[in-house]
């Protein structure tokens, strides 16, 4: 039986029980180093994606971890960039997959974004795999699931409008927060997913 999504949250929040202070530094690490590099004028946005990339699979790494209660520390943050290639192009390919979506519609853009939701939570699992196969089976790991993905994100929109009331300081634990839930809902859905889909991207 599938968890639902208020109990994800739920178990989310026990997870971070007493234990908050790793996952905000992480997240904030995380928010400075790569609004601080696209800032950088000229090169910015090409910083971005070439730093941005391996931390985006650190910023999962730590947080999938942290979600089924193994040990964690910031050092985790830094682990993509020993698999900067992958990072790089898994998020290049995923960028330009969802793009060529969106050139149709905007609809057909967001259900690609959400296809592909899950792949830098398998690639940090499996980093044996190359961008493409990630990317495959992100796309059949959420079939049937998007729908569930979706009203996930939708739940955390009253926490996302708090924050805002809160000059944005509520971000830092929101951020811990959702990711935590994000994680949970990839181990979730990972055993009860069947490829279905076809394997063209």
């Amino acid at each position: 039986m599938m968890t639902t999504n208020k109990e994800l949250m739920q178990q989310s929040l026990q997870v971070l029980q007493g234990r908050w202070g790793t996952p905000i530094a992480v997240a904030v690490l995380y928010c400075v180093i790569v609004m601080g590099v696209s800032m950088i004028p000229y090169v910015g946005t090409v910083l971005s994606i070439v730093v941005g990339a391996p931390l985006v699979l650190g910023f999962y790494e730590f947080f999938l971890k942290l979600s089924r209660g193994e040990e964690v520390s910031t050092s985790i943050l830094w682990t993509g960039f020993s698999f900067f290639d992958k990072s790089v192009l898994t998020y290049l390919l995923m960028f330009v997959y969802v793009l060529l979506w969106s050139l149709l519609l905007i609809v057909p853009g967001i259900i690609a974004s959400i296809s592909y939701g899950m792949a830098f939570f398998i690639l940090a699992e499996d980093k044996n795999l190359t961008p493409a196969e990630v990317l495959r089976r992100s796309k059949q790991m959420m079939y049937g699931y998007k729908w569930k993905y979706f009203c996930l994100g939708l739940r955390f929109i009253g926490w996302i409008l708090l924050c805002i009331v809160t000059f944005g300081i509520g971000f830092l634990f929101l951020m811990p927060y959702m990711q935590t839930a994000y994680a949970k809902f990839y181990d979730d859905i990972k055993s009860a997913s069947i490829p279905q889909e076809s394997n063209e991207l």
